[in-house]
């Protein structure tokens, strides 16, 4: 994701973070390939496909779906939704996050089972990874894999019990994220917030007949990625840090 750092005066539009996704190619248990499943608590996800094809498999209160990934699609979901990336074969993703920071911060929880969610100690033992190079890779795929072996099982309760079928799992995320509330707030108050605030003060201007922003402007550049091919959820990252 493309980070921003409170009481930086940069930020992309609306604050938003973007990152290039190489989603997995190595094969989970149940025969698919891709990334592990996770849901978002604040941010909202969308997707630009740039290369090759997949599909995104989501589960919300409104029911299990897959939606092919071809390149030029957008597709784009709540907070709440429950994805996870299959690779068709070579998919490549611009991915965009909303309130940049958050997600870098942990808004995130993994669909592991239920016996690795009881509190957040448990949780990080279960999702932190470890090692460099094939070892880190090797750590990602066991993340991955037991979160796709709790994706079944939050699909199976939801075929059961329909919308109720995800409560536990929700106040679980909840819970894991709870003791993070307090840097996410300052961070969405100095990012997209304050952008927005800002875009209303420029209302206000040239409703006044002025434009004193307009004296401020300038042209921000990323030239290039500043870290390479780290391990996310879904895939390699190649990260844009706006603060690098």
């Amino acid at each position: 994701m493309c980070e921003y750092a409170p009481g930086s005066a940069a930020a992309l539009p609306g604050g938003i973070g973007i990152s290039l996704l190489t989603v997995y190619d190595i094969e989970a248990p149940d025969g698919l390939v891709g990334g592990a499943p996770h849901v978002h608590l604040a941010c909202s996800e969308g997707y630009y496909v740039v290369a090759g094809s997949g599909a995104v498999q989501t589960l919300n209160p409104k029911g299990f779906a897959e939606t092919p990934l071809q390149v030029g699609t957008v597709v784009w979901f709540d907070p709440g939704t429950i994805h996870r990336l299959v690779n068709g074969g070579g998919l490549k993703i611009l991915a965009l996050m909303s309130n940049s920071g958050l997600p870098e911060a942990g808004d995130a929880v993994l669909t592991l089972p239920p016996e690795h969610l009881t509190d957040r100690e448990t949780y990080l033992n279960a999702t932190t990874l470890t090692g460099e190079g094939e070892v880190r890779t090797l750590s990602a795929m066991a993340r991955r894999d037991l979160a796709v072996e709790g994706f079944a099982v939050l699909r199976e309760s939801f075929d059961a019990n329909g919308p109720s079928g995800l409560d536990d799992f929700y106040a679980a995320a909840v819970r894991i994220v709870q003791p993070q509330l307090a840097d996410w707030r300052k961070r969405w108050e100095q990012g997209a917030r304050r952008l927005a605030d800002e875009t209303g003060a420029a209302l206000d201007a040239l409703e006044a007949g002025t434009a004193p922003h307009l004296q401020t402007a300038e042209l921000h550049q990323l030239p290039a990625p500043t870290e390479l091919g780290r391990h996310g959820m879904c895939g390699r990252l190649d990260i844009y840090d706006i603060t690098s």
